[in-house]
């Protein structure tokens, strides 16, 4: 397994910054958040060259962008489109970047509000997606996420039924997870299968209320509640079982840290760094 850090995490610094703050922490690469300063349709290809050649220089792989467009299930059909289309000016970009990987958003609400047209609906742009993708030998990849249709294992077996391509597959996010209050854990690992294409690990906590820097609230299943970002370890969510689970399924991708936790950048990040190789290391 390779470990990257999450550009999205580092949006208040330019895209240059971001690299050489990877490059310091000592990580293999840079998921790149498909948002500005970082990331969008509009970004120019003297722009992605620059962005390339700086990420070659400083020894870091670009193995995904991890984008925000989508948000079909959610959206009108003509909005729907426009999203596909700026999906589509992004790609051959991402191609050009060496990432592999392509994150696409696909709505809300929450997979225990959704209806099977909001299922229908995302796999039928996804769909549409992953056959732009598939020119550019990129995977298309959702991420299990809180109030998304997708934030459970279940939620991601309902989709992947109504979708077609092979080339779509899922994000473990195990701090999405706990938020759902879903397993994420060996399970969850063994029933996304050849699916799971990528992890993202991050730490939350709940808490009795919002307010705090670093909180926030969510609608759950169990009605609004209040959550903590935390560092690898100081919060609740147990990263051993699923660890475990990825050596044991012989997962051989990468591992994205995606800390928001209200430390300093480079703070948090050495520390979730230093996290995960001694759960890699606890495994080996």
């Amino acid at each position: 397994m390779k470990i990257a850090m999450f550009s999205g995490a580092l949006i208040e610094y330019s895209i240059h910054e971001a690299l050489q703050i990877a490059q310091r922490i000592g990580v293999d690469g840079l998921e790149i958040a498909g948002n500005e300063p970082h990331f969008s349709p509009t970004t120019s290809s003297l722009r992605i060259k620059e962005i390339k050649r700086l990420a070659d220089n400083l020894g870091l792989a670009i193995p995904a962008i991890g984008g925000y467009a989508g948000r079909f299930s959610e959206l009108g059909d003509a909005d729907c489109e426009r999203e596909f289309e700026n999906i589509r000016r992004m790609l051959p970009k991402a191609a050009e970047l060496g990432a592999s990987l392509f994150r696409v958003q696909t709505g809300g609400p929450n997979g225990f509000l959704a209806q099977e047209y909001h299922y229908q609906k995302s796999a039928h742009f996804i769909d549409r997606c992953a056959e732009e993708a598939q020119q550019y030998n990129i995977r298309i990849a959702l991420e299990i996420h809180n109030q998304s249709i997708i934030e459970t294992t279940d939620d991601c077996s309902r989709l992947l039924k109504l979708i077609k391509r092979d080339n779509v597959g899922f994000i473990h996010d195990a701090g999405n997870m706990y938020i759902t209050d879903t397993d994420y854990g060996r399970d969850s690992v063994l029933r996304l299968g050849s699916r799971l294409f990528h992890v993202h690990v991050k730490d939350e906590l709940r808490i009795p209320e919002a307010g705090d820097p670093g909180t926030f609230t969510n609608l759950t299943r169990h009605g609004q509640e209040a959550f903590v970002q935390c560092r690898l370890g100081d919060g609740g969510v147990d990263h051993q079982p699923l660890f475990a689970a990825l050596e044991e399924t012989g997962y051989d991708g990468w591992v994205t840290l995606e800390c928001f936790a209200p430390y300093p950048i480079e703070e948090r990040f050495r520390h979730d760094f230093k996290e995960v190789r001694s759960l890699l290391a606890s495994k080996s």
